[in-house]
């Protein structure tokens, strides 16, 4: 698994198009596992923090519940309306709560009309960007250890 910044280290220009993804829209999706191991898909806001991808969720939600259950994750960016301008992006991995000061430190920064929360680090095990080019689907890999991989369609 990597962090961010590792995989920014790594693979800088797919982690730029990647950042510019989760920022041109404020909601993604986050698919957890439930208890019975069916899938749970959630709204969800991303932060990037100290080279670390953030989830901050209401306390008690149920992504929580799944996360701490079971910490794989895939997340998938907006892609916006009805288009692929900037790509597609996904990202899987593993989440780690964050708890005690390293908590506090996002927490304390949060609005306070948000209430209590939890507080997640995403760690990173694959990085996708799907983009169209020249009549054809381009597909870019990454993986921790791995150069980026492009596959044609």
């Amino acid at each position: 698994m990597a962090t961010w910044q590792e995989f920014t280290e790594a693979a800088p220009a797919l982690a730029e198009a990647v950042h510019a993804r989760l920022t041109a829209h404020r909601h993604h999706v986050l698919a957890t596992l439930r208890a019975d191991g069916s899938p749970r898909v959630s709204g969800t806001e991303i932060d990037r923090r100290d080279g670390r991808l953030i989830l901050g969720s209401m306390a008690g939600a149920r992504k929580v519940a799944d996360l701490r259950r079971d910490p794989r994750f895939a997340l998938h960016t907006n892609p916006g309306h009805h288009d692929m301008v900037g790509g597609d992006a996904k990202i899987s991995g593993r989440a780690r709560e964050l708890v005690g000061t390293e908590k506090a430190a996002i927490t304390d920064t949060y609005p306070e009309e948000i209430g209590p929360a939890d507080v997640f680090v995403l760690d990173i095990d694959e990085v996708i960007l799907t983009t169209l080019g020249d009549g054809r689907m381009h597909i870019d890999l990454w993986r921790p250890g791995t150069d980026v991989v492009r596959f044609t369609r």
